[in-house]
């Protein structure tokens, strides 16, 4: 059994769309965002992330508790509105007759 002062944290990165990767780490209490990712993608940190904490922006020295989960952002590609416009009027003159 893990001593308590340990933290179970998850820490997710999505490449590409489509790709998840998943890590479970145990860190010691006391640990910030910024050794989670150390720890699970060490190459990420030479890059300027934005990262959370269940869905809520967080900054890398901020102190994580325990059932974490870290999520990495990327930066997106296309305005997610204009997307759906976009898709949209392509729907639309597939179905105009």
């Amino acid at each position: 059994m893990a001593p308590a002062d340990d933290l179970h944290i998850e820490v997710v990165y999505s490449a590409v769309a489509g790709e998840t990767k998943r890590v479970a780490l145990r860190l010691p209490s006391g640990s910030c965002v910024q050794e989670a990712l150390r720890c699970a993608f060490p190459e990420l940190l030479s890059e300027t992330l934005a990262v959370g904490v269940w869905g809520k922006m967080r900054s890398l020295g901020d102190v994580l508790r325990d059932r974490d989960r870290v999520e990495v952002y990327r930066a997106l590609l296309v305005d997610p509105k204009e997307a759906r416009r976009q898709r949209y009027q392509s729907h639309r003159t597939k179905v105009k007759p």
